[in-house]
């Protein structure tokens, strides 16, 4: 819900503000960790997502700072035509997977999927489309066995 999304917003940016280089359980968690939901984890990594662009900080190229754009436009003049803007708006910004960005009316025409809604088809189409990397299957019985053996170590539990 709203809150688990702010929360987790919230918490992921004090710990990148603080100069973490790691985080542990970025994504997904509910109650504290006791349970995560995939929505979830959609929306905590395209948080995250964000979060990276913007530690990458301000650039300070030439082009970054667009100094012939604003020779060209001038005072007074709109810079959606400029050949700046055209090429470079597709990477100017962190553009979200699972945001909508369309006014509240075409939101509405299209079915008023809510942020949740979009996660769950996203993660669906990952799932569906996800391809096992190559194993070898001297190594994937080697590891089915060690699981078995640890298995069979200690008694098994509803957890």
């Amino acid at each position: 819900d709203a809150q688990a999304a702010y929360e987790s917003a919230n918490t992921l940016q004090a710990s990148a503000l603080a100069g973490v280089n790691f985080m542990l359980h970025t994504a997904g968690w509910l109650e504290g960790g006791l349970s995560m939901g995939y929505e979830k984890f959609i929306m905590d990594a395209d948080q995250a997502g964000m979060l990276a662009v913007m530690l990458e900080g301000v650039e300070l190229s030439e082009n970054a700072q667009a100094m012939d754009a604003f020779r060209e436009i001038g005072p007074g003049g709109h810079f959606l035509g400029a050949e700046h803007t055209h090429a470079n708006f597709e990477s100017a910004f962190y553009r979200s997977e699972i945001a909508d960005n369309n006014s509240f009316e075409q939101w509405e025409e299209e079915g008023s999927f809510d942020c949740a809604m979009r996660a769950n088809l996203k993660w669906k189409e990952m799932l569906k489309e996800y391809e096992a990397p190559p194993l070898d299957p001297a190594i994937d019985e080697a590891l089915l066995e060690f699981i078995t053996k640890r298995k069979s170590e200690f008694e098994d539990r509803d957890y």
